[in-house]
């Protein structure tokens, strides 16, 4: 089977219920809208969930999901070493909203900042206190170029350990999770 690398919101949206859509951000950004019938496998827990993606890519095509695109191709990419095909959602679950299609949001789910939110509130501030901290000690300055220089890494290499590291934060590990025994086609 031909599995496409990447598809469009109105392609996947004509077929959606073919998919197993995974969502592979944190469970607070799921939990703040995620497509309708996506799983929650953030991807720092992919490798361990290995196995149930096997068996779910073997009764049909994955569908791997993120905000923006980003996260869902390094999923892809790590599916792909294990010999698991999948294909992405070009732009997310933003460019899926942004064409009017449904965001499913639990109701008891309280609505999390998106994570690159978050990178830009944690980098600002770590930029603001190294420079307030300078007035006193100036090589304190020195803490806000190394987050500059980080930040600048992180858009030349499009990795960003600041969101890894912040997707541990308790705040982003609330959630409702759905296993992928539940998924809609059976075997």
């Amino acid at each position: 089977m031909n599995t496409p690398t990447a598809l469009i919101p109105a392609q996947a949206a004509t077929r959606l219920d073919d998919y197993t859509v995974i969502d592979v951000r944190t469970p607070g950004e799921y939990a703040s809208g995620h497509l309708p019938g996506a799983h929650n496998i953030p991807l720092d827990h992919l490798r361990t969930a290995l196995p149930a993606l096997k068996t779910a890519a073997a009764r049909g095509t994955l569908l791997l999901v993120c905000a923006s695109g980003n996260r869902s191709t390094t999923a892809r990419t790590e599916l792909a070493a294990a010999d698991i095909p999948a294909t992405t959602l070009t732009g997310g679950t933003t460019a899926w909203a942004g064409e009017g299609r449904p965001l499913h949001r639990p109701d008891n789910a309280s609505p999390g900042w998106p994570m690159e939110r978050q990178v830009r509130l944690a980098a600002g501030s770590l930029v603001v206190l190294g420079l307030a901290a300078g007035t006193r000690w100036w090589p304190a300055r020195w803490f806000s170029a190394a987050i500059g220089g980080g930040l600048v890494l992180s858009a030349a290499t499009d990795t960003c350990g600041m969101a890894a590291a912040l997707a541990k934060f308790p705040h982003n590990q609330h959630g409702p999770y759905r296993s992928l025994r539940s998924t809609r086609r059976q075997a």
